[in-house]
Protein backbone atom coordinates (compact mmCIF):
# COMPACT_ATOMS: atom_id res chain seq x y z
CA UNK A 1 0.00 0.00 0.00
CA UNK A 2 3.03 1.83 0.08
CA UNK A 3 3.14 2.49 -3.41
CA UNK A 4 -0.17 4.18 -3.32
CA UNK A 5 0.67 6.96 -0.53
CA UNK A 6 3.38 7.50 -2.73
CA UNK A 7 1.37 7.88 -5.47
CA UNK A 8 -0.97 10.39 -3.70
CA UNK A 9 1.71 12.30 -2.17
CA UNK A 10 4.37 12.62 -4.80
CA UNK A 11 2.53 14.06 -7.43
CA UNK A 12 0.57 16.54 -5.20
CA UNK A 13 3.99 17.32 -4.02
CA UNK A 14 5.33 17.99 -7.40
CA UNK A 15 2.53 20.40 -8.35
CA UNK A 16 2.55 22.59 -4.93
CA UNK A 17 6.53 23.03 -5.42
CA UNK A 18 5.94 23.99 -9.26
CA UNK A 19 3.36 26.39 -7.99
CA UNK A 20 5.38 27.64 -5.57
CA UNK A 21 8.76 27.67 -7.63
CA UNK A 22 6.27 29.58 -10.22
CA UNK A 23 5.13 31.52 -7.82
CA UNK A 24 9.02 32.94 -6.31
CA UNK A 25 9.56 33.37 -10.08
CA UNK A 26 7.03 36.38 -9.83
CA UNK A 27 7.19 37.25 -6.76
CA UNK A 28 10.94 37.61 -6.84
CA UNK A 29 11.30 40.20 -10.01
CA UNK A 30 8.26 42.15 -9.08
CA UNK A 31 10.20 42.39 -5.04
CA UNK A 32 13.34 43.54 -7.15
CA UNK A 33 11.78 46.17 -9.60
CA UNK A 34 10.06 47.64 -5.85
CA UNK A 35 13.43 48.03 -4.49
CA UNK A 36 14.59 49.44 -7.54
CA UNK A 37 12.53 51.88 -8.10
CA UNK A 38 12.60 52.84 -4.43
CA UNK A 39 16.09 53.27 -5.02
CA UNK A 40 14.91 55.34 -8.36
CA UNK A 41 13.29 57.54 -5.87
CA UNK A 42 15.74 58.11 -3.18
CA UNK A 43 18.69 58.59 -5.33
CA UNK A 44 16.79 61.35 -7.56
CA UNK A 45 15.70 63.57 -4.37
CA UNK A 46 19.31 62.90 -2.99
CA UNK A 47 20.20 64.26 -6.40
CA UNK A 48 17.79 67.59 -6.22
CA UNK A 49 19.36 68.11 -2.55
CA UNK A 50 22.99 67.63 -3.96
CA UNK A 51 21.84 70.67 -6.76
CA UNK A 52 19.83 72.95 -3.85
CA UNK A 53 23.18 73.13 -2.06
CA UNK A 54 25.55 73.10 -5.14
CA UNK A 55 23.72 75.88 -6.78
CA UNK A 56 25.22 78.06 -3.88
CA UNK A 57 28.68 77.57 -4.21
CA UNK A 58 30.77 79.61 -6.98
CA UNK A 59 31.93 77.65 -9.36
CA UNK A 60 34.67 79.72 -10.28
CA UNK A 61 35.98 79.02 -6.77
CA UNK A 62 37.48 75.58 -7.53
CA UNK A 63 38.66 74.83 -4.07
CA UNK A 64 35.88 75.73 -2.37
CA UNK A 65 33.44 74.38 -5.15
CA UNK A 66 35.36 70.41 -4.63
CA UNK A 67 35.34 71.40 -1.14
CA UNK A 68 31.53 71.53 -1.35
CA UNK A 69 31.25 68.42 -3.97
CA UNK A 70 33.01 66.22 -1.67
CA UNK A 71 31.41 67.38 1.55
CA UNK A 72 27.67 66.71 -0.23
CA UNK A 73 28.99 63.49 -1.67
CA UNK A 74 30.11 62.18 1.87
CA UNK A 75 26.83 63.03 3.64
CA UNK A 76 24.76 61.75 0.95
CA UNK A 77 26.94 58.40 1.12
CA UNK A 78 27.20 58.59 -2.72
CA UNK A 79 29.68 59.33 -5.72
CA UNK A 80 28.64 62.98 -7.18
CA UNK A 81 30.28 63.98 -10.35
CA UNK A 82 29.56 67.32 -12.02
CA UNK A 83 30.37 68.09 -15.52
CA UNK A 84 30.29 70.69 -18.07
CA UNK A 85 28.24 70.62 -20.91
CA UNK A 86 30.48 69.48 -23.21
CA UNK A 87 31.04 66.35 -21.00
CA UNK A 88 34.15 67.61 -18.97
CA UNK A 89 34.23 66.64 -15.45
CA UNK A 90 35.04 69.73 -12.92
CA UNK A 91 34.35 68.00 -9.93
CA UNK A 92 33.90 64.56 -8.22
CA UNK A 93 33.41 63.15 -4.71
CA UNK A 94 35.50 60.06 -5.02
CA UNK A 95 38.26 60.74 -8.15
CA UNK A 96 40.78 63.20 -9.19
CA UNK A 97 39.49 64.89 -12.23
CA UNK A 98 42.54 65.39 -13.60
CA UNK A 99 42.65 61.08 -14.30
CA UNK A 100 38.93 61.58 -15.57
CA UNK A 101 38.75 61.49 -19.17
CA UNK A 102 35.24 63.06 -20.95
CA UNK A 103 32.27 61.58 -19.66
CA UNK A 104 29.80 62.71 -22.51
CA UNK A 105 29.47 59.18 -24.07
CA UNK A 106 28.03 58.13 -20.42
CA UNK A 107 24.59 56.16 -20.88
CA UNK A 108 23.11 58.39 -17.65
CA UNK A 109 24.35 61.34 -19.41
CA UNK A 110 23.40 60.48 -22.61
CA UNK A 111 20.06 59.23 -21.05
CA UNK A 112 19.05 62.90 -19.96
CA UNK A 113 17.26 64.03 -23.08
CA UNK A 114 16.27 60.50 -23.66
CA UNK A 115 14.15 60.17 -20.40
CA UNK A 116 16.37 57.08 -18.62
CA UNK A 117 18.91 59.14 -16.87
CA UNK A 118 19.43 55.95 -14.50
CA UNK A 119 22.00 53.36 -15.54
CA UNK A 120 23.51 50.59 -13.27
CA UNK A 121 26.94 49.93 -14.14
CA UNK A 122 30.35 49.17 -12.89
CA UNK A 123 32.44 52.32 -12.53
CA UNK A 124 35.31 52.39 -14.68
CA UNK A 125 37.05 55.09 -12.76
CA UNK A 126 35.96 53.68 -8.85
CA UNK A 127 35.84 49.98 -10.26
CA UNK A 128 32.65 49.47 -8.37
CA UNK A 129 28.77 49.00 -9.18
CA UNK A 130 27.02 51.73 -8.70
CA UNK A 131 23.63 53.22 -9.69
CA UNK A 132 23.84 56.35 -11.86
CA UNK A 133 21.59 59.27 -12.13
CA UNK A 134 22.42 62.15 -13.77
CA UNK A 135 20.33 65.79 -14.26
CA UNK A 136 21.01 69.01 -15.76
CA UNK A 137 22.46 71.19 -13.40
CA UNK A 138 23.01 75.07 -14.05
CA UNK A 139 25.65 76.76 -11.90
CA UNK A 140 25.81 79.87 -9.84
CA UNK A 141 27.89 81.36 -13.06
CA UNK A 142 25.16 80.56 -15.36
CA UNK A 143 26.81 77.82 -17.23
CA UNK A 144 24.53 74.53 -17.58
CA UNK A 145 26.50 71.05 -17.29
CA UNK A 146 25.29 67.39 -15.39
CA UNK A 147 25.33 66.48 -11.53
CA UNK A 148 25.79 62.70 -11.82
CA UNK A 149 25.17 60.82 -8.34
CA UNK A 150 25.83 57.33 -7.71
CA UNK A 151 24.53 54.44 -5.20
CA UNK A 152 26.47 51.59 -4.06
CA UNK A 153 24.96 48.55 -5.33
CA UNK A 154 26.02 46.55 -2.53
CA UNK A 155 23.30 47.77 -0.23
CA UNK A 156 21.07 47.07 -3.03
CA UNK A 157 22.10 43.75 -4.00
CA UNK A 158 22.64 42.57 -0.36
CA UNK A 159 18.29 43.63 -0.44
CA UNK A 160 17.87 41.74 -3.70
CA UNK A 161 19.73 38.95 -1.76
CA UNK A 162 17.83 38.71 1.44
CA UNK A 163 14.79 38.90 -0.53
CA UNK A 164 14.98 35.55 -2.70
CA UNK A 165 16.67 34.14 0.65
CA UNK A 166 12.94 34.99 2.36
CA UNK A 167 11.55 33.75 -0.78
CA UNK A 168 13.24 30.57 -0.61
CA UNK A 169 13.07 29.85 3.00
CA UNK A 170 9.49 30.63 3.29
CA UNK A 171 8.21 29.02 0.00
CA UNK A 172 10.22 25.61 0.82
CA UNK A 173 8.70 26.14 4.63
CA UNK A 174 5.11 26.23 3.23
CA UNK A 175 5.92 23.48 1.04
CA UNK A 176 7.07 21.47 3.78
CA UNK A 177 3.58 22.44 5.61
CA UNK A 178 1.63 21.42 2.68
CA UNK A 179 3.16 18.23 2.33
CA UNK A 180 2.77 17.22 6.11
CA UNK A 181 -0.16 18.24 6.05
CA UNK A 182 -0.91 16.38 2.71
CA UNK A 183 0.91 13.28 4.05
CA UNK A 184 -1.35 13.75 7.21
CA UNK A 185 -4.60 13.85 5.31
CA UNK A 186 -2.89 11.10 2.71
CA UNK A 187 -2.62 9.03 5.72
CA UNK A 188 -5.85 8.89 7.26
CA UNK A 189 -7.34 7.89 3.84
CA UNK A 190 -4.78 5.35 2.71
CA UNK A 191 -4.74 3.51 7.00
CA UNK A 192 -8.03 1.98 6.70
CA UNK A 193 -7.48 0.77 3.19
CA UNK A 194 -3.87 -0.52 4.19
CA UNK A 195 -5.16 -1.83 7.17
CA UNK A 196 -8.18 -3.26 5.39
CA UNK A 197 -5.75 -5.12 2.71
CA UNK A 198 -3.22 -6.08 5.89
CA UNK A 199 -6.15 -8.02 7.59
CA UNK A 200 -7.01 -9.27 4.13
CA UNK A 201 -4.16 -10.55 3.30
CA UNK A 202 -3.80 -12.87 6.87
CA UNK A 203 -7.01 -13.94 6.50
CA UNK A 204 -5.75 -15.31 3.44
CA UNK A 205 -3.15 -16.58 4.82
CA UNK A 206 -4.86 -18.42 7.85
CA UNK A 207 -4.81 -15.80 10.21
CA UNK A 208 -8.57 -15.38 11.64
CA UNK A 209 -7.91 -13.70 14.40
CA UNK A 210 -6.09 -10.26 12.41
CA UNK A 211 -8.74 -7.81 13.24
CA UNK A 212 -8.53 -3.92 11.40
CA UNK A 213 -9.95 -0.75 13.15
CA UNK A 214 -12.87 0.43 12.06
CA UNK A 215 -12.25 3.81 12.15
CA UNK A 216 -15.11 6.59 11.07
CA UNK A 217 -18.19 6.41 9.70
CA UNK A 218 -17.45 6.84 5.81
CA UNK A 219 -16.84 4.07 3.41
CA UNK A 220 -13.78 2.79 4.78
CA UNK A 221 -14.99 2.47 7.88
CA UNK A 222 -17.50 0.33 6.69
CA UNK A 223 -15.32 -1.74 4.90
CA UNK A 224 -13.30 -2.37 7.92
CA UNK A 225 -16.45 -3.76 9.58
CA UNK A 226 -17.52 -5.88 7.07
CA UNK A 227 -13.87 -7.40 7.08
CA UNK A 228 -13.85 -8.02 10.63
CA UNK A 229 -17.04 -9.16 10.99
CA UNK A 230 -16.09 -11.86 8.00
CA UNK A 231 -12.76 -12.28 9.44
CA UNK A 232 -15.07 -13.50 13.19
CA UNK A 233 -16.97 -15.81 11.21
CA UNK A 234 -14.09 -17.24 9.75
CA UNK A 235 -12.36 -17.75 12.91
CA UNK A 236 -15.64 -19.32 13.94
CA UNK A 237 -16.02 -21.57 11.71
CA UNK A 238 -12.02 -22.74 11.67
CA UNK A 239 -12.04 -23.22 15.42
CA UNK A 240 -14.94 -25.12 15.20
CA UNK A 241 -13.35 -27.51 12.29
CA UNK A 242 -9.82 -26.86 14.58
CA UNK A 243 -11.37 -28.18 17.65
CA UNK A 244 -12.70 -31.09 15.71
CA UNK A 245 -9.68 -32.18 14.08
CA UNK A 246 -7.15 -31.62 17.25
CA UNK A 247 -9.95 -34.12 19.04
CA UNK A 248 -9.99 -36.52 15.98
CA UNK A 249 -5.78 -36.37 15.80
CA UNK A 250 -5.81 -36.66 19.62
CA UNK A 251 -7.84 -39.87 19.58
CA UNK A 252 -6.00 -41.58 16.36
CA UNK A 253 -2.46 -40.72 17.80
CA UNK A 254 -3.12 -41.78 21.16
CA UNK A 255 -5.58 -44.82 20.16
CA UNK A 256 -3.72 -47.90 21.18
CA UNK A 257 -4.60 -49.69 18.47
CA UNK A 258 -2.50 -48.73 15.27
CA UNK A 259 -4.47 -47.28 11.98
CA UNK A 260 -3.74 -47.45 8.24
CA UNK A 261 -6.23 -45.66 5.75
CA UNK A 262 -5.69 -46.66 2.51
CA UNK A 263 -7.51 -44.20 -0.52
CA UNK A 264 -8.83 -45.58 -3.71
CA UNK A 265 -5.43 -45.74 -5.69
CA UNK A 266 -3.88 -47.92 -2.78
CA UNK A 267 -1.59 -44.79 -1.53
CA UNK A 268 -1.56 -44.75 2.39
CA UNK A 269 -2.54 -41.18 3.38
CA UNK A 270 -3.14 -41.87 7.30
CA UNK A 271 -1.06 -43.79 10.39
CA UNK A 272 -1.08 -43.07 13.91
CA UNK A 273 2.03 -43.41 16.42
CA UNK A 274 1.35 -46.91 17.34
CA UNK A 275 1.77 -48.20 13.60
CA UNK A 276 5.34 -47.54 14.33
CA UNK A 277 5.56 -49.25 17.21
CA UNK A 278 3.81 -52.18 15.80
CA UNK A 279 5.84 -52.57 12.45
CA UNK A 280 9.18 -51.19 14.30
CA UNK A 281 9.86 -48.75 10.77
CA UNK A 282 9.29 -45.40 10.36
CA UNK A 283 6.03 -45.57 9.04
CA UNK A 284 6.16 -41.81 8.04
CA UNK A 285 8.25 -42.20 4.70
CA UNK A 286 5.14 -44.47 4.07
CA UNK A 287 2.46 -41.66 3.47
CA UNK A 288 1.68 -41.61 0.04
CA UNK A 289 3.29 -44.85 -1.00
CA UNK A 290 1.62 -47.82 -2.51
CA UNK A 291 0.69 -50.39 0.06
CA UNK A 292 2.07 -53.53 -1.52
CA UNK A 293 5.44 -51.51 -1.57
CA UNK A 294 6.46 -50.53 1.83
CA UNK A 295 4.52 -53.28 3.99
CA UNK A 296 6.52 -56.35 4.24
CA UNK A 297 3.75 -58.97 5.53
CA UNK A 298 1.93 -60.70 3.25
CA UNK A 299 -0.29 -61.82 4.85
CA UNK A 300 -1.72 -57.91 5.84
CA UNK A 301 -1.14 -56.90 1.56
CA UNK A 302 -3.39 -60.28 1.24
CA UNK A 303 -5.49 -58.93 3.40
CA UNK A 304 -5.81 -55.77 2.18
CA UNK A 305 -6.37 -56.75 -2.10
CA UNK A 306 -9.04 -58.87 -0.14
CA UNK A 307 -10.76 -55.98 1.57
CA UNK A 308 -10.83 -53.89 -2.27
CA UNK A 309 -11.82 -56.74 -4.03
CA UNK A 310 -15.38 -57.78 -1.98
CA UNK A 311 -15.59 -54.46 -0.19
CA UNK A 312 -17.03 -56.05 3.19
CA UNK A 313 -15.38 -56.00 6.41
CA UNK A 314 -13.30 -58.26 7.43
CA UNK A 315 -11.19 -59.77 10.19
CA UNK A 316 -7.97 -61.68 10.81
CA UNK A 317 -5.87 -63.24 13.39
CA UNK A 318 -2.14 -62.68 12.47
CA UNK A 319 1.28 -62.54 14.19
CA UNK A 320 4.96 -61.71 13.07
CA UNK A 321 8.11 -61.58 14.70
CA UNK A 322 9.48 -58.49 16.48
CA UNK A 323 13.09 -58.67 16.88
CA UNK A 324 13.45 -61.97 19.78
CA UNK A 325 9.89 -62.43 19.98
CA UNK A 326 6.75 -62.94 18.52
CA UNK A 327 4.12 -60.08 18.57
CA UNK A 328 -0.17 -61.28 17.55
CA UNK A 329 -2.92 -58.97 16.42
CA UNK A 330 -6.14 -58.72 15.49
CA UNK A 331 -5.98 -57.27 12.49
CA UNK A 332 -9.98 -55.25 11.38
CA UNK A 333 -10.68 -53.91 8.12
CA UNK A 334 -13.18 -52.27 6.81
CA UNK A 335 -13.93 -50.10 3.35
CA UNK A 336 -14.90 -46.27 2.85
CA UNK A 337 -17.76 -46.11 1.07
CA UNK A 338 -18.61 -42.59 0.00
CA UNK A 339 -21.90 -40.99 -0.62
CA UNK A 340 -22.23 -41.73 -4.33
CA UNK A 341 -21.86 -45.71 -3.40
CA UNK A 342 -18.14 -46.03 -4.69
CA UNK A 343 -14.93 -47.38 -2.72
CA UNK A 344 -13.36 -44.46 -1.19
CA UNK A 345 -10.52 -46.57 0.43
CA UNK A 346 -10.10 -48.62 3.46
CA UNK A 347 -9.10 -48.77 6.68
CA UNK A 348 -6.98 -50.97 8.90
CA UNK A 349 -6.87 -51.27 12.54
CA UNK A 350 -4.05 -53.06 14.33
CA UNK A 351 -5.37 -54.49 17.84
CA UNK A 352 -2.26 -55.50 19.30
CA UNK A 353 -2.78 -58.60 21.51
CA UNK A 354 0.30 -60.12 22.33
CA UNK A 355 0.18 -59.37 26.05
CA UNK A 356 -3.50 -61.41 25.90
CA UNK A 357 -1.71 -64.41 23.97
CA UNK A 358 0.78 -63.84 26.71
CA UNK A 359 -1.40 -63.69 29.96
CA UNK A 360 -3.25 -67.17 28.43
CA UNK A 361 -0.36 -68.68 27.83
CA UNK A 362 1.06 -67.81 31.34
CA UNK A 363 -2.03 -69.22 33.17
CA UNK A 364 -1.61 -72.52 31.11
CA UNK A 365 1.71 -72.93 31.34
CA UNK A 366 1.52 -71.70 35.27
CA UNK A 367 -1.84 -74.21 35.75
CA UNK A 368 0.90 -77.01 34.23
CA UNK A 369 3.50 -75.76 35.89
CA UNK A 370 1.95 -76.05 39.13
CA UNK A 371 0.07 -79.50 38.36
CA UNK A 372 3.31 -80.61 37.51
CA UNK A 373 5.29 -79.37 41.05
CA UNK A 374 2.71 -80.42 43.03
CA UNK A 375 2.54 -83.93 41.43
CA UNK A 376 6.21 -84.94 41.92
CA UNK A 377 5.91 -84.48 45.70
CA UNK A 378 2.64 -85.99 46.29
CA UNK A 379 3.14 -89.05 43.87
CA UNK A 380 6.31 -89.76 46.02
CA UNK A 381 4.24 -89.05 49.46
CA UNK A 382 1.84 -91.94 48.01
CA UNK A 383 4.38 -94.06 46.72
CA UNK A 384 6.72 -94.43 49.57
CA UNK A 385 3.44 -94.27 51.61
CA UNK A 386 2.08 -97.49 50.18
CA UNK A 387 5.31 -98.78 50.38
CA UNK A 388 5.67 -98.68 53.75
CA UNK A 389 2.05 -99.79 54.51
CA UNK A 390 2.67 -102.78 51.85
CA UNK A 391 5.23 -104.08 54.89
CA UNK A 392 8.49 -102.10 54.04
CA UNK A 393 7.72 -100.49 57.46
CA UNK A 394 8.53 -103.64 59.51
CA UNK A 395 12.22 -103.04 57.81
CA UNK A 396 14.27 -101.17 59.69
CA UNK A 397 16.85 -99.60 57.39
CA UNK A 398 14.25 -99.34 54.43
CA UNK A 399 11.63 -97.51 57.10
CA UNK A 400 14.16 -94.95 57.79
CA UNK A 401 15.09 -94.85 54.11
CA UNK A 402 11.54 -94.17 53.16
CA UNK A 403 10.25 -91.88 55.96
CA UNK A 404 13.46 -89.14 54.97
CA UNK A 405 11.99 -89.34 51.61
CA UNK A 406 8.54 -88.61 52.78
CA UNK A 407 10.20 -85.85 55.01
CA UNK A 408 12.53 -84.45 52.06
CA UNK A 409 9.45 -84.54 49.69
CA UNK A 410 7.24 -82.52 52.44
CA UNK A 411 9.39 -80.19 53.18
CA UNK A 412 9.78 -78.85 49.25
CA UNK A 413 6.23 -79.58 48.90
CA UNK A 414 6.00 -76.76 52.02
CA UNK A 415 8.49 -74.84 50.39
CA UNK A 416 6.42 -74.49 47.33
CA UNK A 417 3.21 -73.70 49.08
CA UNK A 418 4.97 -70.99 51.21
CA UNK A 419 6.40 -69.53 47.90
CA UNK A 420 3.16 -69.26 45.71
CA UNK A 421 1.48 -67.60 48.80
CA UNK A 422 4.49 -65.19 48.70
CA UNK A 423 4.61 -64.27 45.67
CA UNK A 424 0.51 -64.03 45.60
CA UNK A 425 1.15 -61.60 48.75
CA UNK A 426 3.72 -59.46 46.82
CA UNK A 427 0.82 -59.63 43.78
CA UNK A 428 -1.77 -58.35 45.24
CA UNK A 429 -2.23 -54.48 45.39
CA UNK A 430 -2.78 -53.86 48.89
CA UNK A 431 0.75 -55.30 49.37
CA UNK A 432 2.73 -52.64 51.31
CA UNK A 433 6.57 -52.19 52.14
CA UNK A 434 8.30 -51.39 55.50
CA UNK A 435 10.26 -48.42 54.25
CA UNK A 436 13.52 -47.85 56.01
CA UNK A 437 17.02 -47.15 55.89
CA UNK A 438 19.17 -49.98 55.63
CA UNK A 439 22.34 -50.37 55.82
CA UNK A 440 23.66 -52.61 52.60
CA UNK A 441 26.90 -53.12 53.79
CA UNK A 442 25.74 -55.05 57.14
CA UNK A 443 22.38 -57.10 54.82
CA UNK A 444 24.92 -58.25 52.21
CA UNK A 445 27.54 -59.32 54.94
CA UNK A 446 24.12 -61.23 56.95
CA UNK A 447 23.53 -63.01 53.78
CA UNK A 448 26.41 -64.25 52.54
CA UNK A 449 27.40 -65.61 55.76
CA UNK A 450 23.93 -66.96 55.97
CA UNK A 451 24.97 -68.89 52.91
CA UNK A 452 28.23 -69.35 53.17
CA UNK A 453 28.01 -72.98 54.43
CA UNK A 454 25.81 -73.64 51.19
CA UNK A 455 28.53 -71.77 49.26
CA UNK A 456 31.32 -73.50 50.70
CA UNK A 457 29.88 -77.44 50.24
CA UNK A 458 30.08 -76.73 46.42
CA UNK A 459 33.89 -75.62 47.16
CA UNK A 460 32.83 -71.83 46.14
CA UNK A 461 34.28 -68.49 46.58
CA UNK A 462 31.92 -65.91 48.05
CA UNK A 463 33.74 -62.60 47.29
CA UNK A 464 32.38 -58.98 48.58
CA UNK A 465 33.23 -56.01 47.18
CA UNK A 466 30.94 -52.93 48.87
CA UNK A 467 32.28 -49.53 48.89
CA UNK A 468 31.84 -47.92 52.83
CA UNK A 469 28.88 -46.25 53.87
CA UNK A 470 26.09 -47.38 51.34
CA UNK A 471 22.66 -46.75 52.50
CA UNK A 472 19.02 -46.57 50.79
CA UNK A 473 15.16 -46.35 51.51
CA UNK A 474 13.65 -50.18 51.74
CA UNK A 475 12.10 -52.67 53.11
CA UNK A 476 14.83 -54.29 54.90
CA UNK A 477 12.91 -57.81 54.85
CA UNK A 478 12.19 -57.84 51.32
CA UNK A 479 15.63 -56.80 50.29
CA UNK A 480 17.00 -59.34 52.28
CA UNK A 481 15.28 -61.90 50.42
CA UNK A 482 15.62 -60.36 46.90
CA UNK A 483 19.71 -61.14 47.80
CA UNK A 484 19.38 -64.70 49.64
CA UNK A 485 16.97 -65.72 45.98
CA UNK A 486 19.59 -63.80 43.98
CA UNK A 487 22.93 -65.32 45.66
CA UNK A 488 21.23 -68.63 46.29
CA UNK A 489 20.54 -69.13 42.65
CA UNK A 490 24.01 -68.08 41.77
CA UNK A 491 25.46 -71.05 44.65
CA UNK A 492 22.89 -73.67 42.46
CA UNK A 493 23.71 -72.44 38.86
CA UNK A 494 27.49 -72.59 39.46
CA UNK A 495 29.74 -75.29 39.24
CA UNK A 496 32.51 -76.17 41.78
CA UNK A 497 34.78 -74.30 42.51
CA UNK A 498 33.63 -70.97 40.96
CA UNK A 499 33.54 -68.03 42.80
CA UNK A 500 30.10 -65.17 43.51
CA UNK A 501 30.94 -61.48 43.75
CA UNK A 502 28.41 -59.57 45.40
CA UNK A 503 29.35 -55.53 44.74
CA UNK A 504 27.81 -52.63 46.18
CA UNK A 505 28.65 -49.37 44.95
CA UNK A 506 27.35 -45.40 43.82
CA UNK A 507 26.69 -44.70 40.20
CA UNK A 508 25.51 -42.05 38.22
CA UNK A 509 23.25 -41.10 41.45
CA UNK A 510 21.77 -44.34 41.97
CA UNK A 511 22.98 -47.30 44.44
CA UNK A 512 23.98 -50.17 42.91
CA UNK A 513 23.44 -53.89 44.21
CA UNK A 514 25.37 -56.56 41.64
CA UNK A 515 25.02 -60.13 41.82
CA UNK A 516 27.77 -61.92 39.71
CA UNK A 517 28.86 -65.39 39.16
CA UNK A 518 31.45 -67.70 36.68
CA UNK A 519 28.06 -70.62 36.34
CA UNK A 520 26.88 -71.78 33.16
CA UNK A 521 25.31 -68.26 32.08
CA UNK A 522 21.76 -67.86 30.05
CA UNK A 523 20.89 -67.93 26.34
CA UNK A 524 19.90 -64.82 25.24
CA UNK A 525 16.77 -66.25 23.90
CA UNK A 526 15.70 -67.43 27.78
CA UNK A 527 16.41 -64.28 29.55
CA UNK A 528 12.93 -62.57 28.82
CA UNK A 529 11.79 -65.71 30.53
CA UNK A 530 13.74 -66.15 33.54
CA UNK A 531 11.83 -64.14 35.88
CA UNK A 532 8.23 -66.27 34.78
CA UNK A 533 6.52 -68.90 37.41
CA UNK A 534 8.16 -71.98 37.47
CA UNK A 535 10.45 -71.61 34.67
CA UNK A 536 14.30 -72.97 34.90
CA UNK A 537 17.39 -73.02 32.70
CA UNK A 538 18.75 -76.40 33.77
CA UNK A 539 15.30 -77.83 35.20
CA UNK A 540 17.36 -80.91 36.54
CA UNK A 541 19.96 -78.67 38.16
CA UNK A 542 17.06 -76.44 39.67
CA UNK A 543 14.88 -79.14 41.21
CA UNK A 544 17.80 -81.68 42.40
CA UNK A 545 18.60 -78.41 44.38
CA UNK A 546 15.61 -78.38 45.75
CA UNK A 547 13.81 -75.20 44.32
CA UNK A 548 10.24 -74.00 43.31
CA UNK A 549 11.19 -71.80 40.24
CA UNK A 550 9.78 -68.99 42.00
CA UNK A 551 12.44 -67.03 43.47
CA UNK A 552 13.23 -64.84 40.50
CA UNK A 553 9.62 -64.28 40.39
CA UNK A 554 9.40 -62.90 43.60
CA UNK A 555 12.71 -61.07 42.87
CA UNK A 556 11.43 -59.32 39.98
CA UNK A 557 7.93 -58.51 42.05
CA UNK A 558 10.46 -56.75 45.05
CA UNK A 559 12.34 -55.06 42.40
CA UNK A 560 9.39 -53.56 41.27
CA UNK A 561 7.72 -52.64 44.66
CA UNK A 562 10.87 -50.72 45.51
CA UNK A 563 10.97 -48.71 41.99
CA UNK A 564 14.45 -50.12 41.47
CA UNK A 565 15.28 -51.32 37.73
CA UNK A 566 16.21 -55.02 37.75
CA UNK A 567 18.87 -55.87 34.89
CA UNK A 568 20.42 -59.30 33.65
CA UNK A 569 23.72 -59.79 31.55
CA UNK A 570 25.04 -63.06 31.32
CA UNK A 571 27.25 -65.05 28.37
CA UNK A 572 26.71 -68.85 28.21
CA UNK A 573 29.78 -70.17 30.02
CA UNK A 574 31.07 -67.71 31.58
CA UNK A 575 28.63 -66.58 33.88
CA UNK A 576 25.39 -64.07 35.03
CA UNK A 577 25.61 -60.74 36.37
CA UNK A 578 22.38 -59.38 38.02
CA UNK A 579 22.16 -55.75 38.74
CA UNK A 580 19.89 -53.87 40.81
CA UNK A 581 19.44 -50.14 41.48
CA UNK A 582 17.51 -47.79 43.32
CA UNK A 583 17.59 -44.46 42.64
CA UNK A 584 18.83 -41.78 45.68
CA UNK A 585 16.90 -38.86 46.35
CA UNK A 586 18.50 -35.38 45.70
CA UNK A 587 19.22 -33.39 48.07
CA UNK A 588 16.98 -30.35 48.53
Amino acid sequence: MNSYRYRLIVPLSLIILVVLAGLGALLGPFLQDFYQNQMFDRIEKEADAAVYVLETVDPEDDAAFAEAVQETGNRLDARLTIMLEDGTVTADSDADVEEMDNHLDRPEIQGVDDGSPFEIRVSDTVNQELMYYARPFTMQNGEDGFLRLGLDMTELNSVYQNVWLLLVVSFFAAFLVIVIFITKLTNQLVRPIEDARRVANELAEGNFKARTEEGLHLETGELNRSINVLAENLQQITNTYENQQERLETLIENMGSGLILINDKGDITLMNRSSKDIFGEDTKSWRNQLYYHVIEHKKIVQFIQELFLTEEAGRRHMKWPSGIYIRHFDVHGAPIIGADAKLKGIVLVFHDITELKKLEQARKDFVANVSHELKTPVTSLKGFTETLLDGAMHEEALREKFLTIIAKESERLEGLITDLLELSRIEDEHFQLNIKQVDVNTLIYEVTTMLQEKAAAKDMTLQVEAEASIAIDADEQRLKQVLINLINNAVVYTSAGGTIFVRAFYEDHQAVIEVQDTGIGIAEKEIPRIFERFYRVDRARSRNSGGTGLGLAIVKHLAEAHDASLSVDSIPGEGTTFQLRFDLEEEA
